[in-house]
């Protein structure tokens, strides 16, 4: 079963989404044959590539045209959301940034097997240490964190390479009418938006895994049902 992910390393709800999405997953009886895909999705291309630390909170403000204060109170909501998936949000530390540069990483690891290491990488980076995910140094210490080549990495952001990965993900994203993250569809059968609880993604994992893995009756025979017991008693 193939479980595809829309988000953004700089979204607070899309970390949130993997946790719960992991702890559904660890649940899931049939976990081993589940294949993830991590797909990229930009918040705002517009953003410069990198910005100040804790510069999200006068944005938000602007963008919103909400009081400081009142973003500082929708921050610790979301704060107090994380730390109950036991993530550790610094959203005071957290670095504005375009994302672009980092989803062609993310694009850069899955030929190396190593996608979902990048993104939790990128996440924590972003949300808890404060460091700056659109600077290609930044980006390239972490990829060879996790065990990417640092020459190839530089190589890829130096030029245009992957760029239109990146877009074609986002083109299939407006094509599925995908307008937030995370997003979740299961098997290009189930949709699921937003970071719902860990319950409600293994509810849905169960239901596409049941309708592609329908239970095939054996019968013994031609004799029909063998000798069992019902709601109104048993077979003698």
């Amino acid at each position: 079963m193939k479980v595809e992910i829309w988000s953004d390393v700089v979204c607070p709800w899309c970390y949130i989404g993997k946790r719960r999405f992991e702890a559904a997953l660890e649940r899931f009886a049939h976990s081993d044959d589940v294949e993830v895909v991590w797909h990229s999705f930009e918040l705002d291309p517009t953003t410069e590539r990198t910005g100040t630390p804790g510069g999200s909170t006068e944005r938000l403000a602007e963008k919103y045209g909400i009081s400081l204060d009142e973003v500082r109170k929708m921050q610790q909501r979301v704060t107090d959301a994380a730390a109950g998936e036991g993530l550790d949000f610094q959203l005071d530390r957290a670095v504005p940034a375009n994302t672009v540069d980092a989803h062609r990483v993310i694009h850069l690891a899955a030929r190396h097997g190593l996608q979902g290491a990048m993104k939790e990488r990128l996440l924590r980076a972003h949300f808890t240490e404060g460091e700056s995910v659109g600077e290609a140094d930044t980006l390239v210490r972490l990829a060879v964190e996790v065990g990417l080549d640092g020459d190839d990495v530089r190589s890829v952001l130096a030029g245009d390479e992957l760029v239109d990965d990146v877009r074609r993900d986002e083109a299939e994203a407006r094509a599925l009418g995908i307008t937030g993250v995370p997003f979740f569809v299961i098997d290009r059968t189930y949709g699921v938006s937003g970071a719902q609880p860990s319950e409600l993604l293994l509810e849905a994992l169960q239901t596409a895994w049941s309708e592609s893995h329908p239970l095939a009756m054996v019968q013994a025979g031609t004799a029909g049902d063998a000798d069992a017991c019902g709601p109104d008693g048993c077979a003698i």
